[in-house]
């Protein structure tokens, strides 16, 4: 398999991880995720991981007695469940993993330090980043964007159920139209919502390539990664 990309980032929301339920983890779709990212990871293509916690709680959701504060360390710790998750499925396959989290949480995962992350991924494990950046008002997308600007990703692999960046929502709009590429400055003009602001900024700000892409399709993961024409490419 051809290899354009030496290391990624992958970013997955925590609502892909529900498949066909309501809220939680549905096993069938954590397996298949566990087995596209190995297969990916064995190719020889260093992976780095950063998951939502939407499918247990969202922060920004808080309402009532629960503050704005409150709320995103909640959504915090939700992320944290789906990297165990997630951890224990590609471990459970017999991949050798990391799960690295931005709050001190001695006992289930190691503290994100970056040249350490650097070198498990030297070394061919996986390397799972939870508790998003660790502070409040801060999205997954953003925790996504800065991890792999600091390990120095190739490029941010975003997994979504869509496949790609249309002009309009394709679930919505039937006339929606995909881009194949498009330029941080056309998304800044036209108003898609690829990211959220911060973590989009970033990207540009740092050079760092998008693929936006379908990942519930079997296979896409990989054929993104030997440089195949799917999703949608954000570059400059």
């Amino acid at each position: 398999m051809a290899r354009p990309y030496t290391r990624i980032l992958l970013k997955l929301s925590g609502e892909s991880l529900m498949g066909t339920k309501a809220y939680g983890i549905d096993s069938d779709r954590l397996g298949a995720y566990a087995d596209e990212i190995i297969a990916v990871a064995e190719s020889g293509v260093q992976v780095a991981v950063v998951i939502g916690g939407g499918n247990i709680y969202r922060g920004m959701e808080a309402e009532g007695a629960i503050d704005r504060v409150q709320g995103d360390h909640m959504g915090m710790l939700a992320t944290m469940i789906n990297s165990l998750a997630l951890q224990s499925a590609l471990e459970a396959k017999g991949y050798k993993t990391r799960l690295m989290s931005a709050i001190k949480m001695d006992t289930i995962a190691e503290p994100f330090i970056r040249r350490r992350a650097v070198r498990h991924l030297e070394k061919g494990r996986i390397v799972i980043f939870g508790a998003g950046t660790g502070n409040p008002y801060f999205t997954t997308d953003t925790a996504a964007s800065l991890r792999a600007i600091e390990i120095e990703a190739d490029v941010i692999l975003k997994g979504t159920r869509v496949d790609g960046i249309y002009t309009a929502d394709p679930e919505k709009d039937p006339a929606a139209v995909r881009y194949e590429r498009i330029t941080f400055t056309e998304v800044y003009d036209k108003g898609l919502n690829v990211m959220d602001l911060t973590a989009f900024t970033l990207c540009n700000e740092n050079k760092l390539p998008i693929i936006v892409f379908d990942m519930n399709t079997p296979g896409n993961l990989r054929k993104v990664v030997a440089g195949e024409r799917v999703g949608t490419l954000v570059e400059f």
